[in-house]
């Protein structure tokens, strides 16, 4: 009986011992403030130096104000891409991609592809999908964002729909596109239009002889209830959107 209680006790000691990972987590090899785990599995930094680049700043220190700690330069993680994959080191943080890997999942389509066509990189499945959305704020924000995932890929300040004829605020999908949609009611095109039902979100609108309607209203409640977006911005949106994208509006 008294050797069954030891072996029990010996298992679950054995059990509840910490693994690498944690032991790992735990250690800081080169003392920057960075644990080791984190260094050779999220950030891809030498757990056995201060400062991986030699730029004079420590891993911590470079991380901790947004710069890269692989690159020598003053270049922010927004603007590296440390594997060449079209990518930057930021959104491979986000997506939780290898900085390292060009390729994380390992499908042969570089993550950036991946992520600029909706794949998930983290899944070599060519059915997984990642969802998009657009959030729109219509109060004194005036802006509107673009998700995938749970990542902000982008945002762009917009002109909503004024006193009296306010942009409706609710959940919706995009029902349909054209580049260059007519309205009957105004006269006028309204290019790139992304329509959510009895509205949209489209570029400035444009009359027959070619005048921008509402350029200097960018960022004001204006608008006859459509999501205005500026020039070059609206295409952006356009061409990222598909149909059956989310939307909400608040």
């Amino acid at each position: 009986m008294k050797k069954a209680f030891i072996l029990v006790l010996f298992f679950l000691a054995a059990s509840l011992a910490p693994g690498p990972a944690f032991a790992e987590a735990n250690i800081d090899s080169d003392g920057d403030g960075v644990n080791d785990f984190d260094e050779t599995s999220l950030y891809k930094t030498d757990p056995a130096k201060t400062d991986t680049d030699g730029d004079g700043f420590l891993d911590k220190e470079e991380l901790i104000k947004g710069y890269s700690p692989h690159n020598p330069e003053r270049v922010k993680l927004e603007k590296n891409d440390l594997d060449k994959d079209g990518l930057s080191d930021r959104m491979e943080l986000n997506f939780h991609t290898d900085l390292s890997n060009p390729d994380t999942d390992s499908d042969g389509f570089k993550d950036g592809d991946e992520i600029k066509f909706g794949f998930n990189p983290l899944d070599a499945d060519p059915k997984s999908r990642l969802e998009k959305r657009i959030e729109i704020n219509a109060g004194k924000e005036q802006m509107l964002y673009y998700y995938l995932s749970d990542v902000r890929l982008g945002q762009f300040r917009v002109s909503t729909g004024k006193p009296g004829m306010p942009t409706p605020k609710g959940n919706f999908t995009i029902k349909n596109k054209s580049p260059k949609a007519w309205s009957k009611t105004y006269g006028l095109w309204m290019p790139y239009w992304l329509g959510i039902g009895n509205f949209g979100i489209h570029e400035l609108p444009v009359w027959p002889n070619g005048y921008w309607e509402g350029a200097g209203h960018i960022g004001k409640p204006v608008s006859h209830g459509c999501i205005r977006l500026p020039v070059g911005a609206a295409k952006t949106l356009y061409d990222w959107t598909d149909i059956g994208t989310k939307v909400y509006i608040y």
